[in-house]
């Protein structure tokens, strides 16, 4: 789970526009868009959790041939 980070912060970040901050701004509900976040956050992380286990578990092992890098010079 290496990219959960950013939902994690959306998600921090739509909870405390819904459950801290009381205002409106021109007719938008800042609460609305809190949850929105929140919930969107929530959703990407779901697929990050369901993206890393999809990963399989075993791997086949990689065969690495170790070819000399230099070779001996021809003396005539």
């Amino acid at each position: 789970m290496v990219d959960a980070g950013p939902p994690i912060v959306l998600t921090a970040l739509g909870l405390i526009l819904w459950l801290a901050v009381d205002a409106t701004v021109a007719g938008i509900s800042i609460q609305t868009i809190g949850i929105i976040l929140a919930l969107i956050g929530v959703v990407w992380l779901l697929i990050e959790l369901v993206q890393s286990r999809a990963v399989p578990v075993r791997r086949r092992a990689t065969v690495v041939r170790e070819e000399p890098v230099v070779r001996e010079r021809d003396v005539y």
